[in-house]
């Protein structure tokens, strides 16, 4: 399998999936600890993936996303964005909107 096959999947098994660095428990950016942050807040039950484990994911979930920065926020197959985005759309209630209209919190 390559690599976009396992982004692919991982995406597909999880409905909210989170590429970033470190994990939930133990962030390695001040970028994915605050996404992982919202998410915890709104009690969203989340796949966190940490893209340091392996250079090839790191490298791919760019390419995959056409995004150049980790993290990343995919909910339900789609593609949400990174921290600036996730911030500004959970400060406006977009996020929890998106959320609670997939049933996900």
């Amino acid at each position: 399998m390559n690599i976009k096959e396992n982004i692919q999947n991982i995406i597909d098994q999880n409905d909210i999936c989170l590429f970033m660095k470190g994990t939930p428990d133990s962030p390695q950016c001040g970028f994915s600890m605050a996404v992982s942050n919202v998410l915890k807040h709104l009690n969203a039950k989340f796949k966190g993936v940490n893209v340091l484990e392996d250079e090839n994911l790191r490298q791919g979930i760019k390419d995959f996303s056409d995004w150049p920065t980790i993290p990343q926020l995919y909910v339900k197959g789609e593609f949400i964005g990174g921290c600036d985005i996730v911030k500004d759309m959970f400060e406006k209630g977009e996020l929890k909107k998106i959320l609670e209209e997939k049933k996900l919190i």
